[in-house]
């Protein structure tokens, strides 16, 4: 009976010992995708801080008003001037409805209205 117990406690060392090295390889082989991944991010980052700059290099106002100039015969573009913008005075917004109230209001369970009968 003891030897018994010895092989299965030897099989169940073995095939702990298996699993765990298998554990280990798969946790090794994550650990390199999440850091090829981390290095993907930063140069992902890098690439649209560039974009950024180019961007704004490119949306210069006098680089756009030399353009707009430049392609005025095709594009029809005129420069902005500050009358053809509109004030916030000027912009409508929408009514909101007026809210009527119908019934009494219950204050502490007592209506408005015999609450102030009780207090007189």
């Amino acid at each position: 009976m003891k030897s018994l117990l010895y092989v299965i406690t030897a099989l169940a060392v073995f095939g702990l010992a298996f699993w765990a090295y298998r554990e280990n390889y798969a946790t090794q082989q994550v650990l390199k995708e999440t850091r090829g991944l981390q290095r993907q991010i930063g140069a992902a980052q890098i690439r649209l801080n560039v974009l950024r700059a180019e961007w704004a290099y490119l949306n210069r106002p006098d680089r756009l008003l030399e353009l707009a100039e430049l392609n005025f015969a095709s594009l029809g573009l005129l420069p902005l001037r500050p009358d053809q913008f509109g004030r916030v005075d000027e912009v409508t917004y929408p009514l909101q409805p007026e809210l009527t109230i119908t019934e009494g209001v219950e204050v502490s369970g007592l209506n408005a209205r015999s609450q102030s009968e009780q207090s007189q």
